[in-house]
């Protein structure tokens, strides 16, 4: 999964100014950033981004000036091959090529950096094509064009502000997943408890639904109340969630498949709910229990990529 997230959001930030974008279109071996990542570069000189980790910025910032300049779009190979590797190439041992393009109607159009947020708020993935004989990029695609998916960031909303939370947090955030704590119990879900993060009081259902979960969103339920928590499973399997489980004993989860069961939902609905939540580590304590949950997410993730 590529973090374009920065990058996007400058090309709208810097709409009007004269832009070039970088783009990693073809990897080999031990290249340092995945195909499709981006590298936004302003005229004035500031960029956004990372092709390769700093190996070969500062020759990409030279042709983005050129293209800037009014140089057509054109791609550009760093590998290991010749003498100057450690100035423009990549001494770690891979190889990548780069599309340098205009931010303009001849290459990546300003408008496409909006197409791409409004559909990431909607919780949902865009494609775009590009054509690299003349760096034009465009929602249509053709045979032999380059594709780039821009999936939402990762969102965990979790539901029960109870101690586990506490301990999941923290460790979404540290792997780039933003959480939300979502309990219409007030007593529960208070700021002291969850520092700076954002917390949601409505019906878990109302404030599922309001985020559009998609590929990119995870919901687990934890409040171990079946008025809190069956409702919240409903609105995440009645959106394309990403991953979805519920804390609980395989008793208690088989009960709740029958309740779910109940209100219409098939087997393969409830097949996507991992329950007991997270990996099998045998889990002891809050902290564990937080752990194992992030591993599962994160198999989740990982398995529908």
């Amino acid at each position: 999964m590529n973090d374009n997230g920065a990058v996007i959001r400058k090309g709208v930030e810097w709409r009007g100014a004269k832009l070039a974008l970088a783009t990693v279109v073809s990897t080999w071996g031990s290249a340092p950033r995945p195909r499709g990542s981006h590298m936004i570069v302003h005229q004035d000189g500031r960029f956004e981004g990372s092709i390769s980790g700093g190996c070969v910025e500062s020759d990409v910032l030279h042709r983005a000036a050129e293209v800037i300049a009014g140089r057509a779009a054109h791609v550009a190979t760093y590998g290991v091959a010749d003498g100057d590797a450690w100035d423009v190439g990549l001494p770690c041992g891979g190889e990548i090529a780069v599309l340098i393009q205009p931010v303009g109607a001849d290459g990546f159009a300003p408008d496409l950096f909006d197409r791409i947020e409004a559909a990431s708020a909607r919780g949902r993935a865009l494609t775009l094509a590009t054509d690299l004989a003349t760096g034009v990029t465009r929602e249509q695609a053709s045979e032999g064009d380059f594709l780039n998916r821009y999936d939402p960031p990762r969102r965990l909303l979790i539901v029960g502000a109870v101690q586990i939370a506490q301990s999941l947090v923290p460790l979404a955030q540290a792997i780039g997943v933003t959480p939300v704590v979502i309990d219409p119990r007030g007593r529960f879900l208070t700021a002291e408890r969850f520092p700076g993060v954002e917390l949601d009081d409505r019906w878990p259902d109302e404030a599922i639904t309001a985020r559009f979960p998609g590929e990119s969103t995870a919901v687990v339920t934890l409040s171990h109340d079946i008025k809190i928590d069956d409702p919240a499973l409903e609105a995440a399997l009645r959106a394309p969630t990403g991953y979805v489980a519920a804390l609980g004993s395989r008793k208690s989860h088989a009960a709740r498949l029958d309740r779910l069961a109940a209100q219409g939902f098939d087997v393969a609905d409830l097949a996507r709910i991992d329950g007991p939540a997270g990996l099998d580590i045998g889990a002891i304590g809050a902290a564990e229990i937080a752990l194992s949950i992030t591993a599962g997410m994160v198999a989740g993730f990982n398995a529908r990529r």
